[in-house]
């Protein structure tokens, strides 16, 4: 066994571990990623005689003091990363079920709780075919993750974010404000409430992933196949939140001025095929009228999140620049 503390998950979930999975044996092969300011640990664990022959462990371990990489090491900050452990144990308990092949997310094994420390066992998608991961894609591939997001975005339309957050997405007005008070774009800060409004007013409301950058989806071997992880920001909201960030996830300034049309053009397809065959009672044509006239407005929400939270970071760019002052000037 690994000798760094956090791998060993103790008796109680290395208990759960075996009995869920019928397993005789386990042991930690891999750290897959530590947790954003030292909140545990990602594991692969492999597995003798069980159903399977990995899993992966989310690890959750309450720190004693905060990490952050960028100094938002507030009591506020950490209730937060505490919330999004909860909605993300909700998430796979009670709704991830209703994700089917077009929206591939890992399996939902099992749960425990020690303390103040979780254990979510999931399945390993490198295990199940999707053992790839981009740091850049072609277009083929934009164009998977976009049908993936349409596909979840088509699922939960209308759905009650019921145990999720009520507002979904990481960067989101009401739970940034030492960022917000940070922002030194006045006019932009001016406007932040109105910019937030409008989205949470948007007639079509669904669930938004709230976390889709590129780091998050996994290609099968061929790349003709895409699944999702990470779902401790899931919640309602508009749709365009979750493709706004998934764009300047992956995308340069250039690419995303020359591309917007086709990107669009590309998520709103694969959208209204995908309510056609599921929600067939609301007008897909309705849908993507409203979303797209708030694709703007969700891209300057994010920046002004960013400029508040990292004022260099690398995202902050001439696009952004440009789509925020038309929306603050169609306000």
């Amino acid at each position: 066994m690994p000798t760094n503390p956090l791998t060993h998950l103790g008796e109680k979930f290395e208990s759960v571990i075996l009995k869920t999975t019928g397993a005789s044996a386990m042991r930690v092969e891999s750290v897959i990623q530590e947790l954003w300011s030292g909140y545990g640990q990602i594991l692969r664990i492999a597995l003798t005689n069980g159903d399977r022959e990995h899993i992966v462990a989310k690890h959750i371990v309450m720190p004693q003091g905060s990490r952050h990489p960028r100094g938002w090491n507030s009591n506020f900050s950490h209730e937060r990363k505490v919330f999004s452990y909860r909605v993300e144990t909700e998430w796979y308990q009670s709704w991830s079920t209703r994700c089917d092949d077009q929206c591939r997310i890992p399996e939902f094994i099992s749960f425990a709780r020690n303390g103040e420390n979780i254990l979510l066992v999931l399945e390993d998608l490198d295990a199940s075919g999707f053992p790839s991961r981009r740091t850049a894609l072609e277009w083929n591939q934009i164009e998977l993750c976009l049908k993936w997001l349409a596909e979840f975005h088509a699922t939960f339309l209308g759905e009650i974010p019921s145990g999720l957050w009520d507002t979904g997405t990481y960067w989101h007005l009401e739970t940034r404000p030492e960022e917000f008070d940070a922002l030194d774009d006045e006019p932009l800060k001016a406007a932040a409430a109105t910019i937030d409004q409008k989205l949470s007013a948007a007639r079509f409301q669904t669930f938004v992933h709230g976390d889709a950058k590129l780091a998050n989806f996994c290609f099968s071997e061929n790349r003709d196949e895409v699944a999702m992880l990470d779902f401790q920001y899931v919640g309602g909201g508009c749709g365009m939140k979750d493709v706004a960030y998934f764009i300047g996830s992956c995308l340069d300034e250039d690419s995303c001025e020359a591309q917007e049309g086709a990107l669009l053009g590309s998520y709103f397809a694969s959208l209204e095929t995908a309510l056609n065959r599921r929600r067939p009672d609301i007008s897909a044509n309705a849908v993507i009228t409203e979303w797209r006239e708030l694709f703007p407005v969700a891209w300057t929400d994010f920046h002004r999140f960013l400029k508040g939270w990292c004022p260099g970071h690398w995202k902050i760019n001439s696009y952004s620049e440009r789509v925020a002052r038309e929306v603050l000037e169609c306000l």
